[in-house]
């Protein structure tokens, strides 16, 4: 890079000083470009915001209905103090961008949380021929290959049929938003009836509105536990795991859907039944490929395994990568905090 960075972090968030504005920052700001509406990079109070056209529901759940938000259509550019900024799919949840920033000839692009494989609740990520790449690496590790997705899903229904054969409940750890929904598209819904925490119905309709196909289910309710207990599909956040609610839907057999499935003591620490390897995040062969399909030659590395990734970049694909400091929180395996307050199920 022989001139100053056109996106560089400081303490508000990633800044653009030519078009001041920010890239998912971290706190209140004048004007904030968002790549997708989960907490860590959507927060609220901010002065003006740009989203995806498909993502502003979402945003608008998450930071409040009047918030100022504009948004544009994917591929679609606008200019902001002579910066020419264009938002293209992120694959991570709905919505979900990357954001291609352009001035004096010069092309940067943040990739926020991406994925490459498909998803029937997200749209599909698209690579940005770009000089500077700034790149996720919550996955930076050859260790993290994730498995097709067909199979997932496969191994998914499987172990639902088994559970119903047990007379048990079958319940899937997944993010409130994005990941419950991916589930909830890709499970066979014929198998049972499918029921949800209070904290992913209110995205159900935002993911509808925006044509993706998702099963009828209902909100688990002391009124309608029976109609589940022993037979059902029951889709909650992690933060259920260990509370009352969770227990008073006994017997039941409790798997996550994450990435961090992949390795086995993470499993173990959490005392599940079954792990389901299903990340919104990209892999290491994804982002190897993501990398390669920009065409870039400086690559920012921010948040997750970025130091492995970093030294891969410079060593074997010879490009000139460097640490982004970012607060992002990436797929967190531990707990998730609710995005809706939890529902009571006093049964």
């Amino acid at each position: 890079m022989s001139r100053a960075p056109l996106i560089q972090p400081n303490q508000n968030g990633l800044f653009c000083e030519a078009g001041g504005f920010y890239i998912d920052p971290w706190r209140p700001v004048d004007r904030a470009v968002i790549t997708h509406a989960h907490s860590d990079h959507a927060r609220s109070g901010s002065r003006a915001y740009l989203c995806s056209r498909r993502g502003e529901g979402v945003l608008r759940h998450r930071i409040g209905s009047a918030a100022p938000i504009e948004s544009l259509p994917f591929g679609e550019a606008t200019t902001i103090n002579g910066v020419h900024v264009s938002l293209h799919p992120a694959g991570h949840i709905l919505g979900s961008a990357q954001v291609r920033v352009e001035h004096q000839g010069e092309v940067w692009v943040v990739s926020g949380d991406y994925k490459t494989a498909p998803d029937a609740a997200a749209e599909n990520f698209e690579p940005v021929r770009c000089d500077t790449f700034i790149t996720e690496c919550t996955f930076g590790l050859p260790i993290y290959r994730w498995p097709a997705q067909s199979e997932v899903f496969a191994d998914m229904n499987r172990w639902w049929r088994a559970n119903q054969a047990l007379g048990r409940t079958s319940i899937v750890l997944a993010y409130s938003l994005g990941k419950a929904q991916r589930v909830l598209a890709g499970v066979d819904a014929s198998i049972g009836p499918i029921a949800v925490h209070g904290a992913v119905a209110p995205f159900l309709p935002l993911y509808r509105r925006e044509g993706v196909a998702l099963p009828e289910v209902e909100t688990l309710t002391k009124d309608n536990a029976a109609d589940y207990r022993g037979k059902g599909l029951v889709v909650a956040p992690g933060a259920v795991q260990g509370t009352t609610w969770l227990k008073k839907i006994a017997p039941n057999s409790l798997a996550f859907a994450s990435g961090w499935m992949a390795v086995r003591g993470a499993r173990r620490r959490l005392s599940l039944d079954r792990g389901f390897v299903l990340s919104d995040h990209v892999d290491w062969t994804g982002l190897i490929d993501a990398v390669k399909a920009t065409g870039a030659e400086n690559i920012g590395a921010t948040h997750g395994h970025t130091a492995p990734f970093i030294r891969y970049a410079r060593e074997v694909m010879g490009l000139n990568a460097y640490n982004v400091p970012s607060r992002y929180e990436g797929e967190r395996i531990d707990r998730e905090e609710p995005e809706e307050p939890q529902t009571e199920l006093p049964l």
